[in-house]
């Protein structure tokens, strides 16, 4: 969500229609792949493009 793209606004319900999880992301449900990345797990990552989108660029 984000000013451009609110969750209420004009265009939400047409965008929640296309999502595999129906609701706009928040800062939470991004941070788990950030900590992870930022982590020992992720020290082997490179070069590598993740997609949190609840499932809109399916």
């Amino acid at each position: 969500m984000t000013s451009a793209n609110p969750a209420d606004g004009p265009h939400a319900e047409h965008q929640r229609q296309k999502m595999a999880t129906p609701r706009f992301g928040k800062a939470d449900d991004i941070a788990g792949m950030v900590a992870w990345l930022a982590g020992p797990e992720g020290r082997f990552v490179t070069g590598a493009a993740f997609t949190i989108d609840g499932g809109a660029n399916a």
